[in-house]
């Protein structure tokens, strides 16, 4: 009976006592091996390299800096020129959002007066479509020249790109006015090396359909000629295949 008591001892000695310590160590090894593994993979999900078009849209700003034009007057913000033009640019594969800079009835010196206002938003390209109202007003054009010009240099010296739209002036103004105010786009252009799309309701500018009820602001189909009209000359602008 000693010694059978004895044995029955030993073994539990040796089957439960020494079984317990491995069963926390087990546990906590599994543990362990678990928490390695989640700090793999999440070490691989960190270094794992961002998507060229997350990354460009992080570093692409364009503004419209306009009038009314660019404010999209009469019209619903789905449909104004900005919104219209960064759905483009994304269907393009260009990552960048693009701001509406337009204040209706601006002319070039109330431009000149707030662009150091907009510069603040650091754009990497500045669309600069002023001038209509100048026109409309039939201020001078040298005017007109002068404050484009300044706007243009603020931008330049802001590190920006720029892409120039140009405007025409109403016939009833005369052709003496015309022709003076129509040259500044171009001149403007070559003096300061920026590209330029010579106008920017072309192809909208007295088509009846593609204009609102007013025959001077266009409608979401005129909207949409613009921006198709004018991407080629923005992506160029932006270093981007046309």
């Amino acid at each position: 009976m000693g010694r059978s008591r004895l044995a029955k001892s030993d073994r539990d000695g040796r089957n439960g006592s020494a079984s317990r310590p491995y069963g926390p160590s087990r546990r906590n090894f599994n543990a362990l091996r678990r928490t390695a593994r989640a700090i793999v993979i999440l070490s691989i999900l960190v270094s794992a390299p961002v998507p060229a078009v997350a990354a460009d849209a992080a570093q692409r700003t364009i503004v419209a800096f306009g009038d009314s034009l660019t404010a999209g007057y009469g019209l619903p913000p789905a449909d104004g020129f900005a919104t219209r033009l960064g759905t483009a640019l994304t269907a393009a594969g260009v990552g960048a959002r693009v701001i509406n800079g337009g204040v209706s009835g601006d002319t070039t010196a109330g431009g000149l007066a707030r662009v150091d206002w907009l510069l603040a938003d650091k754009p990497d390209l500045v669309i600069v479509e002023l001038g209509a109202n100048d026109a409309l007003r039939g201020l001078d054009p040298k005017e007109t020249r002068r404050n484009l010009g300044a706007i243009i240099e603020r931008i330049q010296s802001a590190g920006a790109r720029i892409l120039l739209t140009g405007m025409r002036a109403p016939p009833n103004l005369g052709r003496e006015y015309g022709e003076e105010f129509n040259r500044i786009f171009p001149d403007l252009a070559k003096r300061h090396k920026v590209p330029l799309y010579p106008f920017f309701l072309d192809g909208v500018a007295a088509v009846p359909p593609l204009n609102q009820a007013d025959g001077i602001h266009p409608n979401a189909k005129g909207v949409a000629v613009i921006v198709e009209r004018i991407m080629p000359k923005l992506l160029r602008a932006l270093g981007e295949p046309g």
